[in-house]
């Protein structure tokens, strides 16, 4: 049985900046073969775009939020259109 792929763009909110968040984002997503990028915002948010399945991107949530000191309290989502061709997870 095969999952669709889907890309998604996040806004997560809590405390997401000054704790390693973007770089444990890229090693997870490189873990699970979740491609896309993550940055901060000038809000204290990160922005993020996922391309994968819901199964890996729920599961590169939790292991991200599971840094000892990040905490998510919110996340906005959006999907988005597919990027054909794209390749790789990077802290923009």
């Amino acid at each position: 049985m095969n999952e669709e792929i889907g890309r998604w763009h996040l806004k997560i909110y809590g405390r997401v900046q000054g704790v390693g968040f973007r770089y444990r984002a890229r090693y997870v997503a490189d873990n699970l073969c979740v491609i896309g990028w993550v940055r901060n915002e000038w809000d204290g948010s990160v922005e993020m775009e996922v391309q994968g399945t819901d199964r890996q991107i729920q599961k590169m949530l939790e292991l991200i939020n599971q840094g000892s000191y990040i905490h998510i309290e919110n996340i906005e989502r959006i999907q988005i259109p597919l990027e054909e061709g794209a390749r790789g997870f990077h802290v923009r």
